[in-house]
């Protein structure tokens, strides 16, 4: 009689192999599309910077729930311009510098690149700033605090992995998100008013509520946004395939950045606006203002989230102007290389960093200032970056299947169109109000 054992063996054998083999190709997809997240992310939550808090705190002091529906508006906005900057990432393989210098030429990249440099440096200032300002609730002197964050940022950068580093951003950015949901929340706000101002306009356009909507969207739209998104897809290596999860982070990254201003101007709105404290230097007095209107705890989490956004800001701002400058010569750059290999890439991470820590130590250095009004700068050079963006997102031999379908393309350029506009509203209201 013959023996079946062997028989039964190699069948069971196959349908465990069959069944493993389908295993690994079921979480493949799911792999894959964890691998493609990050950049929409990591830009959205950096985004809310110490600018971008200074930013909306000045705003909810000032104007109440009157520009929430500002923040609506630029989630929308936010979401366009970044799918289309990560569509370029994703079918060419380049950053910003890279692909504008291949198609435009050398002096038409170094213009762009320059605008953006301008508005990084007011940026990366700022950031220092905001960590001085956080951690002087704490007692450290804004020099020691500038040194040791210059130093924490440029190890991190040029010691850790691509994927240390990207978790180290995610992680901030949701620390920071989840600090300002807890100090929207104990502020005790109006949540009816706040949606009605969210949904429907209200104020009246004078030259100082142009100024306050052009740092609302100047600090949610930003150059160096344009340009991160599209150079850290590509450092990631991400390729067409990705486009589907891109999409989702692109999309998540600009609704979790939003939600989170809208909780800051709510936070400032409910408590400093409907106690009569509408005028504030900075973020930090904002957190120490909340501290008797809504709690010590409510003034540590603010201060708190002041402090985590900025080192998010300052990890991601200079790190998109090293991969602008070095992608417009071609240089080496990314952060899988080591300083050896990159050696121009780091050299200007360290540049930028350490001349911004140096400069916010100025002695009487306006920072609210430079924190307030580098956010306005952001929104009035943003078109130039953003007309670069669209010109190329319909070209089909450039981007292939990516290239921005008829709605993407008509939505970018009525949100390019619109900027522009308000910042040619903005300088012409100004040059009235100064005669």
């Amino acid at each position: 009689m013959l023996n079946k054992a062997p028989f039964i063996n190699r069948r069971i054998r196959r349908r465990l192999s069959l069944s493993a083999r389908w295993a690994v190709r079921s979480r493949l997809p799911r792999m894959a599309f964890l691998a493609a997240l990050g950049p929409g992310l990591i830009s959205g939550f950096a985004d809310n910077d110490a600018g971008g808090i200074t930013t909306y705190s000045v705003v909810g002091a000032q104007f109440g729930y009157d520009l929430l529906w500002v923040v609506l508006a630029s989630m929308i906005a936010l979401g366009i311009t970044q799918e289309v900057g990560a569509r370029l990432g994703l079918a060419t393989g380049q950053g910003f510098g890279g692909l504008i210098r291949q198609q435009y030429g050398v002096p038409r990249a170094i213009f762009a690149i320059g605008i953006m440099l301008l508005a990084n440096l007011g940026d990366t200032v700022a950031e220092f700033a905001g960590i001085g300002a956080a951690l002087a609730i704490f007692g450290v002197p804004i020099w020691l605090s500038s040194a040791l964050a210059a130093l924490a940022i440029i190890f991190l950068l040029s010691r850790a992995n691509f994927r240390r580093v990207q978790f180290v951003f995610l992680a901030v950015g949701i620390g920071t998100s989840l600090a300002y949901a807890i100090s929207a929340f104990l502020s005790k706000p109006d949540w009816g008013a706040a949606l009605s101002h969210t949904l429907i306009p209200h104020g009246s356009a004078t030259g100082l509520y142009l100024v306050a909507v052009m740092g609302t969207v100047g600090t949610t739209i930003t150059p160096w946004g344009q340009a991160f998104i599209q150079s850290y897809a590509a450092d990631k290596h991400l390729g067409p395939k990705d486009l589907y999860a891109s999409r989702l982070d692109v999309g998540a990254g600009a609704f979790l950045t939003n939600i989170v201003a809208g909780f800051i101007v709510i936070a400032c709105a409910a408590t400093l606006w409907a106690h009569g404290q509408t005028t504030i230097t900075s973020a930090a007095d904002a957190a120490k203002a909340l501290g008797p209107l809504a709690g010590r705890f409510a003034e540590l989490i603010f201060a708190m989230g002041l402090l985590t956004a900025s080192l998010l800001g300052l990890g991601t701002v200079p790190l998109t102007s090293a991969y602008a400058v070095t992608e417009a010569f071609g240089w080496e750059s990314g952060l899988d290389r080591t300083w050896r290999q990159a050696p121009a890439f780091y050299a200007l991470l360290a540049f930028f960093v350490g001349f911004s820590a140096l400069f916010v130590l100025i002695p009487g250095l306006p920072l609210i200032v430079v924190m307030y009004l580098s956010q306005v700068f952001d929104g009035i050079l943003l078109p130039f970056i953003l007309v670069f963006v669209m010109l190329m997102s319909r070209d089909r031999r450039l981007l292939g299947r990516l290239r921005s379908s008829v709605p993407l393309y008509v939505a970018g350029w009525v949100v390019t169109g619109l900027i522009s506009l308000l910042s040619l509203a903005l300088v012409v209201s100004q040059i009235l109000a100064s005669r």
